[in-house]
């Protein structure tokens, strides 16, 4: 099989995978986004700002350029943070799944 081909087979499967998670991906998703908002708002930043920390936060990038000063936006960072854990975790799972059908079509 070609390399092409394998490329394609693994996209193909990679977003019939992610297409089956998807619900579960929107809803941290959306933990997320709702998260910083709520530390935003009680840090007194705007909302780009809020969104921005909150993605930063929880892909584990952390700039510090946006730090919650109190223990309750401490708190709902390290929530969001294990949701950004979690969705990576996910996505990465299911491409793992796309590379071992791929693999085992390729072995029959």
């Amino acid at each position: 099989m070609s390399s092409r081909t394998m490329r394609r087979k693994f996209f193909a499967e990679l977003l019939r995978g992610l297409g089956i998670v998807w619900p579960i991906l929107s809803i941290l998703l959306v933990l997320i986004v709702v998260l910083g908002v709520i530390v935003g708002i009680r840090e007194g930043w705007s909302v780009h700002d809020s969104i921005y920390f909150a993605f930063v936060t929880a892909l584990t990038i952390g700039y510090g350029d946006f730090a919650p000063t109190t223990f309750l936006t401490r708190v709902l960072a390290i929530f969001a943070g294990g949701c950004g854990v979690l969705m990576t975790a996910l996505v990465a799972a299911v491409a793992v799944r796309a590379l071992t059908n791929i693999h085992e079509g390729q072995s029959e």
